[in-house]
Order: C-alpha cells, then sequence, then structure tokens
C-alpha cells in the first residue's frame, strides 16, 4: 500500500500547499490512499504505524530556492526511540512519534514546496498555486514508478 499525506495548515497561506495537493489527488490514483492530514500530527503517526511500500508526505518546505520551487527529498530514519508529543505537525516529530510506539514509518519521500507567504490569509500565494499541479504530476509519477517496480 502507499500513502500519499497532505500536511499543513490552510489558514497560514502557502502551508496550506500539502492540503491543497492532496485534495486535488484525491480519486486520481486508485489503490493508494491518499490523505489530507491538516494539521493533525498523531493521526499521521497513527496512520504510519501501518506497514507501507511507500510514505509520500507533501508538504512546505524551506530550502533557499524561489517560491514555487518543488523539491523531492527521501526522509532517513534517525536512531533512537526520540521523544513523543501528541500535538502539532512537525514531520520530523511525527516520524520520530512512530519509532516511539514501536512502528517504522519505511521508505518515506517529501514532494516539498518553497514557501513565500506564511502569513495569516486564507489562500496559496501565485507562485506556489502556479506548483500544486506540477506536484500532482510528480506524485502520479513516483506512484507510478512504485508500482512499476513491485509489478
Amino acid at each position: 500500500m502507499i500513502l500519499v499525506a497532505g500536511i499543513g495548515n490552510v489558514f497560514l497561506g502557502d502551508d496550506g500547499f500539502g492540503v491543497e495537493v492532496a485534495r486535488r489527488l484525491v480519486g486520481r490514483l486508485p489503490g493508494v490512499r491518499v490523505i489530507d492530514f491538516g494539521i493533525r500530527g498523531f493521526d499521521l503517526a497513527l496512520a504510519l504505524l501501518e506497514p507501507h511500500e511507500l510514505v509520500i508526505l507533501v508538504d512546505i518546505v524551506r530550502r533557499g530556492g524561489d517560491p514555487g520551487t518543488l523539491y523531492l527529498l527521501e526522509i532517513q530514519e534517525e536512531s533512537g526511540p526520540g521523544d513523543f508529543a501528541a500535538h502539532g505537525m512537525d514531520p520530523a516529530q511525527v516520524l520520530r512519534n512512530v519509532r516511539a510506539m514501536g512502528g517504522s514509518p519505511g521508505r518515506v519521500l517529501l514532494v516539498g514546496c518553497e514557501p513565500e507567504n506564511l502569513g495569516e490569509m486564507d489562500r496559496l500565494s501565485a507562485q506556489v498555486e502556479a506548483a500544486v499541479n506540477e506536484a500532482v504530476g510528480m506524485v502520479e509519477s513516483l506512484v507510478k514508478r512504485e508500482a512499476a517496480a513491485h509489478a
């Protein structure tokens, strides 16, 4: 099973990127669980306790590029169980929570977008909005590649 997890807060501008990508992917990837986790980090940690061939997180990420730049990163597991925190949506903390609960998230990729505005606006900036469809295509390609590798 493949899990695509949209992450973010739609009330903080570009932080809603992952949520919007997940919204557009729902129903487009047969056999793939696409879930808008928003800011529910504990719910994501619980979902990651189930075995997955691949987990694709979709979120904003600051790496110094121009707003709307997309990145594909492989998230490596940290050693040790880590601390447990039940509130908030910090993807690294979510993965530590999974390990603290005795699970292993397996292979995790992050489709990230460089944000422009994380202020109190309820819409994406023009640059990030323009990157949403490209991110949808990126996730679809990753899912097809994974399916072909396991065929």
